[in-house]
């Protein structure tokens, strides 16, 4: 069974690509708001057999308790990337067969683009990967076992993890689906989002009056 990880960063520092358009009491809302969604879809994946969020933030622990999810604290706040690691060798250490690991801001994600990526797993060693919509990212990293291959977020990342997945022979499909390939980085990617209307907590917040 596959543990889906959310690894977030601690709030005062969420979303700096967006201070030219929210204040950082905005994008910390928005940031609380993007999770809560993403928590809700991966929450609702009965496939998945545990959820575990790696955050330094006290605000997203308790988001977290809200949908039963397991918390690892990360106690370095070294980035994205290092949480994610943090997460692979606390899963090696409980031998777990496999692991998800999904950003904390793709707010359209569905339960239904998860079991998608689940199903499309192939026997260890195996990775399926979902670029962003740019195929820069990397919004989605489903492999068996956890360390099959070595994980290294930032754009450019979904190519570099490709070629290193064939390069290690690891048998790896790719998904290009919507709603987990709309990550709001940038206000080009808010925008994006906003053009089309979802039941969404995000884009209630962003189409409200206090982020607007």
């Amino acid at each position: 069974m596959t543990i889906a990880v959310v690894a977030i960063k601690d709030l005062r520092h969420a979303k700096t690509r967006l201070s030219s358009r929210y204040s950082e009491d905005q994008r910390r809302d928005l940031t609380l708001a993007m999770a809560f969604d993403v928590l809700a879809a991966l929450s609702n994946v009965r496939s998945l057999s545990g959820l575990l969020v790696v955050t330094p933030a006290p605000e997203l622990m308790s988001l977290a308790a809200t949908f039963d999810a397991e918390v690892l604290a990360d106690p370095h706040e070294e980035g994205y990337t290092s949480a994610v690691q943090l997460a692979v060798r606390e899963l090696e250490r409980r031998r777990a067969p496999s692991m998800l690991a999904i950003p904390a801001d793709v707010p359209r994600l569905t339960p239904k683009e998860i079991e998608r990526v689940l199903g499309a797993l192939g026997p260890p060693p195996s990775a399926v990967l979902a670029p962003a919509h740019d195929d820069r990212g990397t919004n989605a990293a489903l492999l068996c076992p956890p360390a099959a291959l070595p994980l290294r977020f930032g754009e450019p990342s979904f190519l570099p993890h490709l070629q290193q997945a064939r390069m290690l022979g690891i048998h790896t499909e790719v998904l290009r689906l919507p709603g987990l390939a709309l990550d709001l980085d940038t206000p080009e990617d808010v925008d994006r989002f906003l053009q089309q209307p979802s039941n969404t907590r995000t884009y209630e917040l962003l189409r409200g009056t206090k982020l607007r």
